[in-house]
């Protein structure tokens, strides 16, 4: 299958032959953190190095949803559709209110400042995750050079009470994130220290208890080539990955079943579109989309 590669046979059934991977538009610098809103008909994402926050539309094309906003990364929505945004260069938490003013929801743990909030998704029952690895205040491309003050870790935010938890902090660079479609695990990507020799690379996944506390961490899957950086579910459980050559197809059990070749590292995805079966790619300074057999997990 041209633009496929079929590791496992029951992958043909999870692709369209005649659904060829679309070039939807160009001229970023770095693409990431893409976020679809049904009720819009739309898809944000971030153009991460030129601080800008962009937005995709099928009758509008491509334009700027809104700049200079302190380098923002990884985007999701909350239970009630605002759009919750993570900030490098400004180290917090945002949200996005229905009338368009934006709210500054954490930006400190304990007093100390957080490093450079990543990745981001808002669990059923309203409280917010996110990853915090050093990776955008250790440049000045993905926001500017400063002193970490924290280690990296994994939080959750619960806006009922403002409390704020350190879930996992056995991670050297906590990356992109994603829960089962039962919620019953977590699946977090380690994408280890930016300028190691050998980083630790791969996804862990970790058990989530009724209270919202992690067991195991245990080794999911190792991306190659390439690292899993974003990643999101199908409704059946099926992982899809970036990676450096496209994205990858993952079963529930931590097997490649397939990609999807794309002629650039992909940095993060989500299914959006028509039935959630429109898969929609950052990779480097081109947003893609492909259609598939498959339909994203429903996170709102």
């Amino acid at each position: 299958m041209d633009g496929f590669e079929v590791t496992q046979p029951r992958f043909k059934a999870f692709v369209l032959p005649n659904a060829p991977l679309e070039t939807l538009a160009e001229g970023f610098r770095w693409c990431e953190g893409p976020v679809w809103f049904g009720d819009r008909d739309e898809l944000l994402f971030s153009d991460l190095p030129n601080d800008r926050v962009m937005r995709w539309s099928e009758s509008g094309g491509v334009s700027v949803y809104r700049s200079g906003t302190g380098f923002e990364n990884g985007h999701a929505r909350d239970r009630e559709g605002r759009l919750l945004s993570c900030s490098h260069r400004d180290r917090r938490i945002t949200r996005t209110e229905h009338d368009g003013t934006i709210s500054v929801l954490v930006e400190r743990y304990r007093g100390r400042r957080l490093n450079s909030p990543n990745d981001i998704v808002c669990k059923s029952d309203g409280t917010i995750w996110f990853s915090d690895p050093p990776y955008g205040i250790q440049t000045d491309y993905e926001g500017g050079k400063q002193e970490a003050e924290l280690p990296a870790a994994l939080y959750r935010f619960d806006p009922r009470d403002g409390s704020l938890d350190v879930v996992a902090d056995d991670f050297d660079g906590p990356n992109g994130l994603a829960f089962s479609p039962d919620e019953t695990r977590l699946y977090v990507a380690e994408s280890g220290l930016q300028f190691a020799d050998d980083p630790k690379r791969f996804i862990r996944v970790f058990d989530v208890a009724q209270d919202g506390s992690l067991s195991g961490g245990g080794l999911f899957h190792t991306v190659e080539p390439g690292f899993a950086d974003g990643f999101r579910f199908d409704e059946d459980g099926f992982l899809w990955s970036s990676a450096g050559d496209g994205v990858h197809c993952i079963d529930p059990h931590g097997e490649r079943v397939g990609k999807i070749l794309v002629p650039a590292t992909v940095s993060n995805l989500a299914f959006g579109g028509r039935n959630r079966s429109r898969l929609f790619l950052c990779a480097s300074h081109t947003l893609y989309a492909i259609y598939t057999n498959r339909r994203g997990a429903r996170l709102l």
